[in-house]
């Protein structure tokens, strides 16, 4: 089968460099990620990262409230540009020429925001951030505009309300750098509210063509390169305080943990077909919204490592529960949200439901497991994996015994 993605990939828009951007089949098969999509979810990974350096320095320097709020407030800018792109292009990619400069236009804008991340995070000035934001929003609308140009009814309505909504809350964060210093990150929440109520309110009567498969594809290939880029700060973290250091005895459990969580991390979110839920707005909006603390959490993983490591080696200037915690509960943030918004609606039998959950309380227990609280959260992790397993397949022989048993049943009568 060849599609249009296929065409449009060799070509820079197909036969046609500029097309009418229509709304794509929400039942498309073989639907999958561009190179695009891929493209642009390494560049906002810069901006990830960003913010993970200054959550380290934060806490290692101990200012862990100022660093977690700081890191909320950044990461936020992060997702949501994220999410909007991504389920905008679900609905409208037409892959053509200007839809590709639209979005070459708005990885501009993340690098900008990226550059932007150490001034909000340290001096709450956000004057950069914002305009690399500004730059993400103002392609995203023209986006809008492209769609509402091609659409009639109830969907170039949806498309006009999302990118006037766009524009209202843009106006706001231009409009917060001018605020009192002091009301800016509670001004803040009121703007994030806004950002968050315009989904909703622009499809409450018509749905756009999300696809749900793509849609659950894009997440969990964000999901695995914010994972890659925790690997990444891990072990340059590991390396370069061995280089510095030589403390091989006090980083080898917390290398050996860390490449335990990650994996099971891994393990975990790929577990189940969360495509297979995502049917209506009412359950994929919260999903999507749900995410922010899957995206956040195993980012602050990477930042928990190397907060842990600087602990180890004498350089971090906090008490070693707060270093462990820095790990340990990010990671239980990661396993109950993983559990909440997919995994208990797959899971059978009480022990299935409850494994996620009481694994995340024994990793916040390991927390006071002094210099081994890394390792042993990875131990945790890996033995929740390996329960997880041991579960489903007990199910599945289960369920083959009483399908086996209703098949003689059938034949007997």
């Amino acid at each position: 089968m060849t599609s249009h993605m296929t065409t449009s990939a060799t070509t820079g828009g197909g036969s046609r460099p500029v097309r009418r951007m229509l709304p794509r089949r929400a039942d498309e098969e073989h639907r999958a990620a561009t190179p695009l999509e891929l493209f642009f979810d390494l560049c906002f990974v810069v901006a990830v990262a960003q913010a993970g350096v200054q959550l380290v320095h934060a806490v290692a320097e101990g200012h862990p409230a100022e660093g977690v709020t700081g890191y909320a407030f950044v990461f936020f800018g992060v997702w949501w540009a994220w999410m909007n792109f991504t389920w905008f292009a679900s609905a409208y990619d037409c892959d053509d020429v200007p839809y590709r400069m639209a979005t070459l236009v708005q990885i501009a804008g993340v690098l900008v925001y990226a550059a932007g991340v150490p001034r909000a995070f340290e001096a709450n000035d956000w004057g950069i951030a914002v305009a690399g934001y500004l730059i993400m929003r103002l392609a995203l609308t023209t986006q809008w505009l492209r769609a509402a140009a091609s659409e009639t009814g109830e969907g170039r309505r949806t498309a006009l309300t999302y990118a006037v909504g766009i524009v209202l809350c843009q106006l706001a964060w231009v409009a917060l750098l001018f605020a009192p210093q002091g009301d800016k990150r509670w001004l803040f929440l009121v703007v994030i509210a806004a950002e968050l109520a315009v989904p909703p309110i622009a499809e409450r009567h018509h749905r756009t063509a999300w696809h749900p498969h793509h849609i659950v594809e894009r997440y969990g290939l964000f999901t695995l390169i914010v994972l890659g880029e925790t690997m990444s700060a891990s072990t340059i973290a590991v390396q370069s305080a061995l280089d510095e250091h030589e403390a091989v005895s006090e980083l080898l459990p917390i290398a050996a943990g860390g490449l335990l969580i990650i994996f099971s991390a891994w393990w975990i979110y790929f577990a189940v077909p969360a495509h297979e839920r995502l049917t209506s707005n009412r359950r994929a909006l919260p999903w999507g919204y749900g995410h922010v603390l899957v995206f956040g959490s195993a980012a602050a993983i990477g930042a928990g490592m190397e907060v842990a490591v600087e602990h180890a080696v004498g350089v971090a200037h906090i008490s070693e529960v707060a270093a462990s915690a820095a790990v340990t509960v990010p990671t239980a943030v990661f396993l109950l949200t993983v559990w909440f918004l997919h995994a208990r609606h797959f899971e059978r039998g009480t022990a299935q439901q409850l494994t996620l959950p009481v694994a995340a309380v024994a990793v916040v227990g390991c927390t006071f497991a002094e210099g081994w609280a890394v390792l042993a959260s990875g131990l945790v992790s890996a033995a929740t994996v390996a329960t997880g397993v041991l579960l489903a397949e007990r199910e599945a022989r289960r369920a083959a015994r009483s399908v086996a048993t209703g098949r003689r049943g059938t034949q007997e009568s």
